[in-house]
């Protein structure tokens, strides 16, 4: 076996199915029209079925295993060693394998419909990618997991099939994204709900008493120190709150739930409005993408053996540490 790779917390996971917010997967495999039906009508070992594919339980596995590792520790403290909400972190994680699989068996499905393969040169990165994860595995976790590396190769088949998919239904995405509407602005805020308080504050900056002086005696909001973008704050407060000049402070912004007043600190943070074309521009390509999958989907039928699955257990040792399923993907798939 080859050396274990080191572990960290700073890993980069450009996991594309936890990022495209599929709607599709409403519990543990619930695709389409779902059915759960007795364990007697699966084949062995197999954990669930999504049209004519079916996932079976070493492959599920391989996700446990790794899912349970990634999300198993924060800040350098083992949760599963904690006597809180071992539980409920086992049902995420494996509410969470078993989803992302329903998933990605389902766009790979999508995928073979639009007529949509893999290239050489893409066979041989998942060849490779899949001998590197297979050979950093310790035999504890093979035999946990009960896999070999054609298992390992088919899984980053059906992970590379849906980065294809989604890579070739998002394309033609238009990548420009206007500086007005993703711009970001830094202000201070305090927000009233009785008149009282309202005329109190009026009062106070009429007679240029300090913004942050009357927050801490009148604001009921939970933050004074703010940083918003277009369509996170009440039309009327938005309306006005972009119109300010840095240092300019608003006068009342009356709305449903009451009455804003906004100071405008840095009216177009720029390292914030960059991060922020981004995630207008990934939503885009989520709608995109799920106006097609979403329709896909309710075509299809799926079985769930919940009684399988049920059975199966988070094994939380020293001997399965392996987490590094993902990130072996993006080192050796370059697609």
């Amino acid at each position: 076996m080859r050396a274990r790779r080191k572990r960290g917390a700073g890993r980069k996971l450009a996991f594309l199915l936890t990022l495209t917010a599929f709607t599709g997967v409403i519990s543990a495999c619930q695709v389409g029209d779902t059915e759960v039906v007795l364990t007697s009508e699966f084949s062995k070992n197999e954990v669930f079925r999504i049209g004519d594919e079916s996932c079976t339980l070493s492959e599920a596995k391989v996700f446990l295993a790794n899912y349970q590792n990634i999300y198993g520790t924060a800040y350098g403290v083992d949760l599963w060693a904690q006597d809180f909400g071992k539980n409920s972190l086992e049902q995420y994680v494996k509410d969470l394998a078993i989803s992302q699989l329903a998933q990605m068996i389902s766009m790979d499905l999508l995928a073979k419909e639009q007529e949509i393969s893999l290239t050489e040169e893409e066979r041989a990165q998942i060849e490779a990618a899949a001998k590197a994860y297979y050979d950093s595995l310790s035999e504890a976790e093979i035999s946990y997991m009960d896999v070999d590396e054609d298992c390992i190769r088919e899984l980053y088949r059906q992970y590379g099939m849906a980065n294809k998919l989604y890579a070739s239904l998002t394309q033609g995405i238009s990548g420009e994204v206007s500086d007005d509407e993703a711009r970001v602005m830094e202000a201070q805020q305090i927000f009233v709900t009785s008149s009282e308080s309202a005329q109190a504050v009026s009062a106070g900056l009429e007679n240029e008493t300090d913004f942050l002086s009357l927050a801490g005696t009148y604001n009921e909001a939970s933050e004074t120190e703010v940083t918003f973008g277009r369509g996170e704050l009440p039309a009327e407060v938005e309306e006005v709150a972009f119109a300010l000049q840095p240092e300019e402070v608003s006068g009342e912004i009356v709305t449903d739930e009451g009455t804003y007043f906004i100071k405008c600190i840095n009216n177009y943070n720029q390292e914030l409005t960059d991060a922020n074309k981004q995630q207008i521009l990934e939503q885009r390509r989520k709608e995109a993408f799920n106006d097609v999958y979403d329709a896909f989907v309710a075509t299809l039928s799926s079985r769930f053996n919940e009684e399988l699955w049920d059975s199966v257990r988070v094994e939380a040792s020293e001997e399965i540490q392996t987490d590094s399923f993902f990130e072996v993907y993006e080192e050796y798939c370059k697609f």
